[in-house]
């Protein structure tokens, strides 16, 4: 049997850092945390990873730090779990799901600003899905 190890994806994408694997606990890993925003490596590694199912698709969040005490200035980050990328439109769909949550947060979550919220997640995951599709 061939196992083929793979490494963590991370590219910094000026507002956030896009991280990309097929192991959702990689997040755990990268940080250095056993758990972080209501999440946890233990429940991670015991929920099967599969094409349809995974501990986490995507995430979109502050980087953990030991505190645990954010503002609004701190810094983010974007995962998306590879394994859950099984065709264009499911692919494009979670890149997009989660840079809305980071389009928010990058627009101070004012409502008022919609179309620029939408746009600029929009054009994001155009950048993203075409760094994905490199990597599949």
């Amino acid at each position: 049997m061939i196992i083929k190890i793979q490494k963590m994806i991370t590219i910094f994408r000026g507002a956030y850092l896009l991280m990309l694997s097929y192991n959702p606990c990689d997040v755990f890993t990268y940080f250095n945390v056993e758990g972080t925003h209501g999440l946890n490596i233990i429940d991670c590694e015991a929920h099967p990873n599969t094409t349809d199912s995974a501990y986490i698709a995507g995430w979109s969040n502050f980087i953990p730090k030991e505190s645990g005490e954010y503002t609004d200035d701190d810094p983010r980050f974007v995962f998306i779990n590879l394994s859950r990328c099984t065709d264009s439109v499911s692919t494009f769909g979670l890149i997009m799901h989660e840079l809305m949550h980071q389009s928010f947060a990058l627009h101070n979550f004012d409502v008022d600003k919609e179309e620029e919220i939408i746009t600029w997640a929009e054009e994001e995951a155009y950048e993203v899905f075409k760094i994905v599709q490199n990597e599949k």
